[in-house]
């Protein structure tokens, strides 16, 4: 159950991103409440798993899928470029994820 709560606080992280950044330095209301709401959930989220899940796997996933999730979400949703190198980039973090996931016996 750690490992469910902690990719959807992961995922919350990437959605406090990508409205930080639609609030354009917290000038604009709704992007700023929903970023506020959304980095507390995650925060929330992040704390909950880490009751039975290591502090560096926890933090590490969690910043990794925030970290990802905010590269395609930037490619797809912003139109930021996608060259071989940030692609690449994104892929060891992925890898480091994956890794992270397999060390870890919670």
């Amino acid at each position: 159950m750690a490992w469910i709560i902690l990719i959807i606080a992961g995922l919350l992280e990437v959605v406090w991103a990508f409205t930080m950044k639609q609030s354009e330095g917290f000038t604009r209301l709704w992007p700023s409440v929903i970023t506020l709401a959304a980095m507390a959930v995650s925060f929330g989220l992040l704390s909950w798993s880490m009751r039975s899940l290591p502090l560096g796997t926890a933090y590490t996933v969690w910043t990794g899928i925030g970290a990802v999730g905010s590269f395609i979400v930037g490619i797809v949703v912003l139109g930021e470029p996608a060259n071989a190198l940030r692609i690449a980039a994104a892929s060891l973090i992925v890898g480091g994820l994956v890794l992270m996931k397999l060390s870890s016996s919670a």
